[in-house]
């Protein structure tokens, strides 16, 4: 297969990173044990901002005894402070053999949503990893901070190539024996999957971590110009199929859209995922920041 990846160049230039300067990654808690930055941490600890009181415990450091409290009422309390830590982000592409097909392929779009969510939180201190997937996932890019890594990112991106079918219970499955640390998985596909989307939305159910969808779509998803007799391929299985598109079978397909839609999007508000429906034939940076209402999006 001839090598068909999407040149750094179009994923990343000046403005396009400029762009997404105002726009925040926050979570309401993070998992402990991670490094210092800019999210609140399920810990209380030695940080800045003051969040509550415990009575003392033996073995517990004296320095945060709240010696007010004990003159007025004799007895022996700490004062807890709210750690401050990073969110990590893992990024999940899909790169399976459909992605990259078609005149504006929903690859590029994908591969600059990826970017542009790695530079919103590198640009928090935060860890970003990216595990591409399609038959399969692998690690592309390991977890690290640092503002100046949104260049490797993009040329890590800028490497990827097809990989087959889409697989979400295999590709999925792999990433959880990962045992990363609780974070935001961002999982960036159309969502077609030959088992389902039942299937999909099971693999999805078992990651326990925050999630935010990313679905790339176009206008002929829901409306497909498609008439009189055809054969259809799976430009994934090179598998064909001779079928008539009458209007009844139009009606019935449309039909079947409604309901991976529906069975998606359920999906998402029930785990109080974030849900955008990229448009790849339209901007990516604006639909992107209308899903971060006031410039932050909560997870």
């Amino acid at each position: 297969m001839a090598t068909r990846r999407i040149p750094a160049q179009e994923l990343f230039d000046p403005a396009f990173l400029d762009s997404l300067a105002s726009l925040r990654l926050v979570a309401g808690r993070v998992a402990p044990r991670g490094r210092h930055a800019e999210h609140r941490s399920k810990d209380l600890g030695g940080g800045l901002e003051f969040r509550d009181y415990r009575p003392y415990a033996a073995g517990d450091d004296l320095r945060s005894i709240d010696w007010n409290i004990y003159r007025r009422l004799g007895r022996i309390f700490l004062r807890l402070f709210e750690e401050m830590e990073d969110l990590p982000l893992y990024v999940l592409p899909d790169v399976s053999e459909s992605a990259w097909l078609e005149e504006s392929p929903r690859i590029r779009a994908g591969l600059r949503c990826a970017l542009a969510v790695s530079a919103i939180s590198l640009n928090q201190h935060d860890r970003v990893g990216v595990f591409p997937f399609a038959e399969d996932l692998r690690v592309a890019v390991r977890p690290r901070a640092g503002k100046r890594r949104v260049f490797q990112m993009a040329d890590e991106l800028a490497k990827l190539e097809p990989a087959g079918r889409t697989d979400f219970q295999a590709s999925l499955r792999t990433f959880g024996h990962l045992r990363m640390r609780s974070g935001v998985v961002a999982v960036i596909s159309d969502f077609f999957d030959p088992a389902g989307i039942d299937a999909v939305v099971d693999a999805l159910r078992r990651l326990r971590h925050k999630l935010l969808l990313v679905q790339l779509v176009r206008p002929s998803d829901a409306e497909p110009a498609v008439q009189g007799d055809v054969r259809l391929v799976d430009c994934e299985t090179g598998v064909g199929e001779d079928v008539s598109v009458t209007p009844a079978v139009v009606s019935a397909y449309r039909q079947a859209y409604a309901t991976f839609q529906d069975t998606l999007g359920r999906f998402a508000q029930s785990r109080g995922a974030g849900l955008l429906r990229l448009d790849v034939e339209q901007p990516v940076v604006p639909q992107l920041a209308a899903l971060f209402e006031g410039g932050r999006l909560s997870v």
